[in-house]
């Protein structure tokens, strides 16, 4: 009768468990307090500043350098920082773009930049983000060949115990040993358990999906999870460019740009590390329908940061924290917009004022946000977390 009664409970356990991710994979994953953002102080949205927030350059184009700079992804390995992002003369996407980095020991002096990834004879590269294991630091890079119709690419690797030399480009492979036939998102994360979770715009052309693997180097073992989009148009998912945070009850949310301009971030939820997902949800976080990135300072506060405006306007940067992940009510700029942004030094093809395409890292009690300017200065700011206090 105890085997009987346990195998009830759990039983009953796992029915309530169900019906509780059920109701909750129908809900909007999370939500943003309905008056955070005021959009009538087009400058800071009504925000204000962190103290001792600090912004530093890492890169500055001047008449004999590239012009173009975006997709900035910054790491630390072994107490250096390391940023990368696609360089061209002049145009997004060119046929001479190619993936640059730097490194620096303290932060504030950073070194001209480095050949990560040449461009390719046929097609070009941009940045697809790091990965640390162990003494090996994991360059991702983005390859976007010519002949691939309609438009899409592959991921590749590098990898350094220097941060200096590096192995030959590799392909990312699957779980079955073949070639992820995608492009990588710039900020893979780590569950509890060493899982990885990440996703990739998939071909043909750039269907995104969440993936994960349980390869602690990264670099293999990759599984397309299981997720549906909202739709797909032109060969483009209405869903791209996502990042991810962890909710208080270990839920993942997967948060991604709208390309049908609802001007709000989209959400999705797995409750089982990664493997399935729901139904994709439209929010009411404000996007200016551009990439953002997510995650936690603790396991009791998550973090998105974004332009969360209802415009194309890539202005203010902003960050948005939340006790547990379902409710966000505080906000802080990083950058304002205005005055406060330096001016557009050169033009170019998808060249504009704002900060773009911005990704995070959290180290030693700093919140590091990296972006470029005009898609053209590649910078950081730093951020104590002390500073970061919630409502």
């Amino acid at each position: 009768m105890k085997y009987i009664h346990s195998t009830f409970l759990i039983f009953f356990i796992s029915i309530c468990s169900a019906s509780q991710n059920k109701t909750k994979t129908n809900e909007v994953p999370f939500r943003v307090k309905t008056d955070l953002f005021d959009e009538t102080e087009k400058d800071s949205l009504g925000l204000r500043t962190p103290i001792d927030l600090e912004t530093i350059s890492i890169f500055e184009p001047n008449d004999k350098t590239d012009h173009f700079s975006n997709g900035a992804v910054m790491t630390v390995f072994k107490d250096v920082f390391y940023c990368q992002w696609q360089s061209s003369a002049k145009d997004e996407d060119s046929e001479d773009t190619w993936v640059a980095y730097s490194r620096s020991e303290d932060g504030k002096n950073w070194s001209q930049p480095m050949v990560l990834s040449e461009s390719l004879d046929n097609g070009y590269c941009t940045s697809g983000g790091w990965w640390k294991s162990g003494d090996t630091l994991v360059a991702y890079i983005n390859q976007w060949p010519s002949n691939v119709k309609p438009k899409g690419g592959f991921t590749y690797y590098k990898m350094s115990i220097d941060g200096i030399n590096w192995t030959k480009k590799k392909l990312l492979l699957k779980f079955d040993g073949k070639p992820l036939k995608g492009v990588f998102e710039q900020d893979p994360h780590q569950l509890a358990n060493g899982r990885i979770i990440n996703a990739a715009h998939f071909q043909p052309g750039l269907i995104v999906s969440p993936i994960y693997t349980d390869d602690p180097m990264g670099i293999s073992g990759w599984i397309r999870a299981n997720f549906k989009n909202i739709s797909i148009k032109k060969d483009v998912s209405r869903e791209i460019e996502p990042s991810s945070f962890l909710q208080s009850d270990s839920t993942i949310v997967m948060i991604f740009r709208d390309q049908n301009s609802s001007h709000k971030s989209i959400a999705s939820v797995s409750f089982d590390r990664g493997e399935n997902w729901s139904m994709p949800i439209v929010t009411n976080m404000p996007d200016a329908r551009s990439k953002q990135s997510a995650g936690n300072i603790s396991s009791e506060i998550s973090y998105i940061v974004n332009n969360p405006i209802q415009s194309k306007s890539r202005m203010p940067l902003v960050v948005t924290l939340s006790r547990g992940g379902e409710f966000f009510d505080t906000a802080y700029s990083l950058r304002k917009a205005g005055n406060n942004i330096q001016a557009m030094r050169f033009e170019g093809k998808y060249k504009k004022l704002g900060y773009h395409y911005p990704k995070s890292i959290i180290w030693k009690n700093h919140l590091y946000v990296s972006y470029t300017t005009n898609k053209e200065d590649v910078e950081y700011t730093k951020v104590p977390l002390s500073s970061l206090i919630l409502n």
